[in-house]
């Protein structure tokens, strides 16, 4: 299965808010057992979805103002609120923001839209770096896989930060 849950990233505002795309096609795997007959988006992926994309933004904003890449791990979530079932067929356009940036994890805000409505929302809380990235050859392959990942993800991104 296929884990990156975010199409594409449509904004990105440094320190401040992202917005992106997530397209649930009924190919999507977990389909077949959720639910048999009347196929829904598991609220998990959703809350990962925005996770993912909350993800980017962090790790983008903590490059360009600290000089590396943090690698945040989502580890809560708060206020979790899904409004209604996304079926497949549906694209998902997903917004973050910053409630809050620190020196070791950061506070999110998101939602998840279908035709302009919330569909889900939550407060997300990351930590960076939760299993240190000591080696210097680690350091560059998890950054190269970041850089890739954004550079993928988001035809915006600046070249000189690809």
């Amino acid at each position: 299965m296929r884990w990156l849950l975010v199409d594409r990233i449509d904004e990105m505002v440094v320190g401040q808010s992202a917005r992106g795309a997530k397209a649930f096609t009924l190919s999507e795997p977990f389909f077949a057992d959720h639910f048999p007959g009347f196929p829904v988006v598991p609220g998990v992926l959703l809350l990962e979805s925005m996770a993912q994309l909350s993800g980017k933004l962090i790790g983008y904003t903590v490059r360009l103002e600290r000089g590396d890449w943090p690698f945040p791990i989502f580890t809560m979530a708060d206020r979790v609120k899904f409004r209604r079932f996304v079926r497949p067929g549906e694209v998902v356009e997903l917004h973050t923001s910053f409630i809050a940036l620190r020196e070791e994890s950061a506070a999110m805000k998101v939602r998840a839209k279908v035709g302009g409505k919330v569909v889900a929302q939550a407060e997300e809380t990351f930590v960076f770096n939760a299993v240190p990235l000591d080696d210097p050859a680690e350091r560059v392959r998890v950054e190269a896989l970041e850089r890739r990942a954004l550079r993928q993800l988001w035809a915006g991104l600046p070249p000189e930060h690809a």
